[in-house]
């Protein structure tokens, strides 16, 4: 019944947006940080993905960034990725907002993507914040205009959101008919937020379903590939 409810909101839907987490990336490989068998687990990114680490633990920082990275061209955008940007292409997806650095949105075909802890794929130097290349931060170099350190352009444990990419996803939000919710474990702050400012009808999609998303109007609980293709849209 949840299916066909989601179905029918979405083909009447004049404006729907979709916010990813985490559970999104996995399908395809990625590790997730806060699964209770993700990486959690073996090393806290809270101890390693901070500016602290960056500024004073750097051969720390640099190691779990360049695996992360190095794992990443292992893996490619799954099904449900495509589903999503084929919605949008049919007009269906006005905004996607992501907690994922992965960019696997935009490698599957979508465009109108804000990705609101930033991006994994470019890299800039931490102190004079000027562009640098992939393979100078995998290789460990220092930034060739003032010799700092370089890092992704992620967000860090401690930095703010991107100011433009949040305000469009609370915006496009706030003004949404429905919004979607896919993988996300909705403990990260102020990402989990977002779904309280809709006036619209809200849809939770996770393998994991925990008291947190009571609050929707429909949560369906199953692999999100699996789920996105029963939709049949």
């Amino acid at each position: 019944m949840n299916i066909k409810t989601l179905r029918t909101w979405l083909q009447s839907s004049k404006k729907t947006v979709i916010l990813t987490g985490a559970g999104m990336s996995t399908e395809s490989g990625i590790p997730d940080f806060r699964s209770t068998s993700g990486w959690w687990q073996n090393i806290d990114p809270r101890t390693v993905a901070t500016v602290e680490a960056l500024e004073q633990n750097y051969p720390l920082f640099h190691a779990f960034y360049k695996m992360r990275i190095e794992n990443l061209a292992k893996v490619a955008p799954h099904a449900g990725h495509k589903k999503l940007a084929k919605w949008e292409k049919q007009g269906m997806v006005s905004l996607i907002a992501t907690q994922n650095v992965d960019g696997f949105h935009q490698l599957a075909g979508s465009n109108k993507v804000e990705e609101l802890h930033g991006s994994i794929r470019t890299i800039r130097c931490h102190d004079c914040q000027r562009a640098s290349t992939m393979q100078s931060f995998l290789d460990k170099e220092h930034c060739v205009h003032c010799g700092g350190k370089l890092r992704p352009n992620v967000v860090l444990f401690g930095e703010s959101l991107p100011q433009t990419s949040w305000q469009t996803a609370m915006l496009e939000i706030e003004n949404a008919e429905l919004v979607l919710v896919i993988g996300t474990s909705l403990e990260v702050y102020p990402v989990n937020q977002l779904p309280t400012m809709t006036h619209g009808k809200t849809v939770y999609i996770n393998l994991e379903v925990t008291q947190t998303t009571t609050q929707f109007d429909v949560t369906i609980q199953g692999k999100i590939t699996e789920v996105l293709q029963q939709l049949q849209l």
